[in-house]
């Protein structure tokens, strides 16, 4: 018991930790939708029925019903490193009745999908708690679809959250560049598309 406490201690206090999944319960709860809301992140991310996403990140699924229902002709994929994340958000899909989503548990280097397969690649605080960052990111560059969009979100009180000015440096240095801005710098998102990186310059 004691050691559960300080592992969940440890997550909600330590920068870069990953979120306690004995917590799931509190990243469900209405209030996140004063920071940003399942419709208004469906709003920013100009979906289409046919597309198909990667949320990355999942969590218990807080966003996840919002996105399969506005690509019904596409997929959605929710990718977890917590496998009791992963299994809570199957759950609240499959209640929902939400048949076109797939499941994928994060190695926390890479992604077994095909190159440019993916529309839409949708993170919600969640950069932060990625323990290699460049492998991620190498990974998202390949696995988006020319012209299609990396989406980024950061909310106000996550102890992991980056400033949209640190956010912009670092894809940048992995061959993302902004094109659309949302919110302000306390809750905001940031969508990015992908630059040739023969063109990015390096160190």
């Amino acid at each position: 018991m004691f050691r559960t406490l300080k592992t969940i201690w440890h997550g909600l206090t330590t920068k870069g930790a990953l979120f306690p999944h004995q917590l799931a319960f509190t990243l469900l709860i209405p209030l996140r939708n004063w920071a940003l809301s399942p419709a208004e992140l469906v709003r920013r991310l100009e979906l289409q029925p046919q597309q198909r996403i990667l949320e990355v990140g999942c969590g218990p699924g807080y966003f996840s019903p919002a996105l399969a229902r506005a690509v019904p002709q596409g997929s959605l994929v929710l990718a977890d490193i917590q496998p009791e994340m992963l299994a809570k958000a199957r759950r609240r899909l499959e209640k929902r009745h939400i048949a076109n989503a797939e499941y994928h548990l994060c190695s926390g280097s890479s992604f077994p999908f095909a190159s440019s397969s993916f529309h839409r690649i949708v993170l919600v605080t969640v950069l932060g708690e990625v323990a290699d960052q460049a492998a991620y990111l190498a990974e998202f560059h390949r696995l988006l679809a020319p012209d299609r969009l990396l989406s980024i979100s950061e909310a106000a009180g996550d102890a992991d959250k980056l400033s949209c000015t640190e956010l912009i440096q670092l894809l940048e240095q992995y061959g993302f560049t902004p094109v659309q801005q949302f919110g302000n710098e306390r809750n905001y998102t940031l969508n990015f598309s992908k630059t040739d990186l023969s063109l990015v310059e390096t160190c």
